[in-house]
């Protein structure tokens, strides 16, 4: 259940009962012709309908990321990653003392991996508390899904193109863009890497069948119920 459908009361209520909670983790950037929220839209829905027949809350997806590499893609918003970490830890602060101990980082975008190096750091200073950082799109089940349809997919191809995910009256290519070499990528600074991917998509097709997508999404679900559902090791 989303907690901003929740007073403090109930959330009073639930927390005397119940200790878990997700906080999804999302990215404003460039995504091909797809929405520049792709991130946090995905990770705030999978969040919420895994959570949803467990009664867990969730809170709206943290929008804002470590995505340095997108600034001269127009409307690409990044943290640094020290601010990036501190928001986090803010975060979990906060949500610790609310009542929380088992908080899943349910997490839609890779450039914010330093939060999952920040869980363990945090945990060891709240020993009575439980986080897992989740990489939602990549867990086993549901990345084997992706791959037992197309093993050619990227950042801004197919495998992020969701009913909910993509912009009326934006026509997207057909065919499939030659995959992009993520060592040479990783070496380019932002005006170069605009230059090297033109549309934005590291490769891949742009689209498949709505049928196949959503068999992807009811397996990351899936996934993401499993996750909250545990066990948490207590």
């Amino acid at each position: 259940m989303r907690i901003i459908d929740m007073n403090w009361m109930q959330v009073e209520e639930y927390l005397s009962h119940d200790d878990r909670v997700a906080l999804p983790l999302g990215s404003v950037e460039q995504h091909g012709y797809l929405s520049l929220g792709v991130d946090a839209l995905l990770s705030e829905r999978v969040a919420v309908e895994a959570a949803e027949p467990l009664g867990i809350p969730v809170y709206p997806a943290q929008p804002y990321g470590v995505t340095p590499y997108f600034r001269d893609f127009p409307g690409s918003l990044s943290l640094r990653v020290d601010t990036y970490v501190h928001v986090i830890r803010d975060l979990l602060d906060a949500l610790y003392g609310t009542g929380f101990r088992r908080i899943l980082l349910v997490n839609g975008h890779g450039g914010n991996q330093p939060a999952g190096s920040l869980a363990g750091e945090w945990m060891a200073d709240h020993l009575d508390a439980r986080v897992r950082f989740y990489n939602w799109w990549n867990a086993p089940r549901t990345i084997a899904k992706v791959r037992s349809f197309d093993p050619h997919f990227s950042h801004a191809s197919w495998m992020e193109n969701f009913p909910w995910t993509r912009l009326a009256n934006v026509r997207l290519p057909d065919g499939e863009k030659p995959l992009s070499d993520p060592v040479h990528l990783s070496l380019l600074n932002p005006r170069e890497v605009r230059a090297y991917l033109v549309d934005g998509n590291y490769g891949g097709r742009y689209q498949r069948p709505d049928a196949e997508m959503l068999e992807i999404w009811a397996e990351g679900v899936a996934e993401t119920h499993a996750a909250l559902e545990g066990p948490w090791n207590d």
